[in-house]
């Protein structure tokens, strides 16, 4: 993990086209914001673990075999 100080309204750039500006402090407290292009989604860790783990759930639910029947293999 790379671990940079920035102080507010500095920024931090990732890939060429992705910006990360501190915003606002406030206690302990970070405001950040996020400038990528539309085709790279963003999201709180916390929510991006639920997406995943939603996503793992539906996966795993789904009958290989009567996919297979249906598809005719």
């Amino acid at each position: 993990m790379l671990a940079l100080s920035r102080r507010k309204d500095e920024a931090i750039v990732i890939n060429d086209d992705i910006e990360v500006t501190v915003i606002e402090i406030k206690g302990d407290q970070v405001k950040l914001g996020i400038s990528a292009p539309k085709s790279v989604p963003v999201y709180r860790k916390e929510v991006y673990v639920q997406i995943q783990n939603s996503n793992k759930e539906a996966a795993d639910s789904v009958d290989i075999k009567a996919l297979n029947q249906l598809f005719g293999k």
